[in-house]
């Protein structure tokens, strides 16, 4: 994993402990997410395993660590954003429970293991994503609100984004595009909407819990508009040249499934370069904090290299 992060208009790379970074958010949220969920043992048991299952299947808790470091260039203290990146955590391994399933990807392992409805049955497995969403709207519901960002539009955000018109909008598209050719600006539809939205959101949240300025806002939906769309078009590379071991997960799924992908559509080369443009223009979004960004830096740069 990358230490370094290059600034927007830097001429040296500013040296981050990326790894350090990660590790302890990771811990942090980690604990906050475990007091937030009912135990395994509470009635009914089932459920609540189910739940733990894959919410703490070893996730790379990039979702929670993005909302952490806006919060972090924005001033805010982490333990207002908390409650948010947990919610966002909530919502993104419902979204891959779910997207496991036989009727949608019909995947065997995630993160490298079993998936939810291998081990529970796909009855539990729906359960349990459908627990986890709206464990998601509990636990932001914790969320104190704050003077330019009012309770209710904290949970608008999130609504809004993992709704019909966004999150499970890219999912609808993603299914009815199998075995389809579609063009460059269709499948951009699906990635703006299954990926980046929720990407995007962790980073507004995390710059509502500091209370930011608008220019702030603004600057944060575009970083994590361009990440969004740049790890996914990631995640499409690493599909088709990474193993199934080293992804954690089934490889070459997307062509099995004949989905379009970016390789399939542009090219892995120009697929490497479109990749790369996004994350140089997240990068110029973030020249609005002055060098108080090198976390969002550090991050952009380790999805854009990352290898699984």
């Amino acid at each position: 994993m990358s230490r370094t992060a290059t600034r927007a208009g830097a001429r040296n790379p500013i040296a981050f402990d990326l790894k350090s970074y990660l590790d302890q958010r990771t811990d942090a949220v980690n604990r906050a997410l475990d007091s937030y969920l009912p135990k395994e043992d509470t009635r009914p048991a089932t459920i609540h395993e189910a739940m733990r299952y894959s919410l703490f299947a070893g996730g790379k808790r990039m979702r929670p660590a993005v909302c952490l470091a806006a919060a972090g260039a924005c001033g805010g203290n982490e333990a207002d954003a908390m409650p948010l990146a947990c919610a966002v955590e909530c919502i993104h391994t419902y979204s891959l429970v779910h997207d496991d399933l036989p009727a949608m990807d019909d995947d065997d392992y995630r993160r490298g293991k079993l998936t939810n409805h291998k081990v529970f049955g796909e009855g539990i497995a729906i359960l349990a994503g459908d627990a986890l969403l709206t464990q998601a709207f509990e636990i932001a519901a914790k969320c104190k609100g704050w003077p330019r960002y009012a309770h209710q539009q904290i949970i608008l955000e999130l609504t809004n984004a993992a709704g019909s018109l966004q999150l499970i909008a890219g999912q609808v598209a993603d299914l009815e595009g199998e075995g389809k050719k579609l063009s460059a600006s269709q499948l951009r539809y699906i990635h703006e909407r299954k990926t980046s939205a929720l990407l995007c959101c962790s980073t507004r949240l995390g710059g509502m819990s500091a209370n930011c300025s608008a220019e702030q806002l603004r600057a944060l939906t575009a970083f994590g508009y361009n990440v969004g769309l740049a790890f996914q078009i990631i995640d499409d590379i690493l599909d088709i040249t990474q193993t199934s071991e080293q992804l954690g997960k089934t490889a070459g799924k997307d062509t099995a499934a004949q989905k379009a992908t970016y390789p399939s559509i542009v090219g892995l080369e120009k697929s490497r370069k479109i990749a790369k443009e996004l994350t140089a223009k997240a990068f110029a979004s973030l020249k609005v904090f002055r060098g108080k960004a090198q976390a969002l830096e550090a991050l952009a740069t380790h999805l854009l290299h990352r290898d699984r």
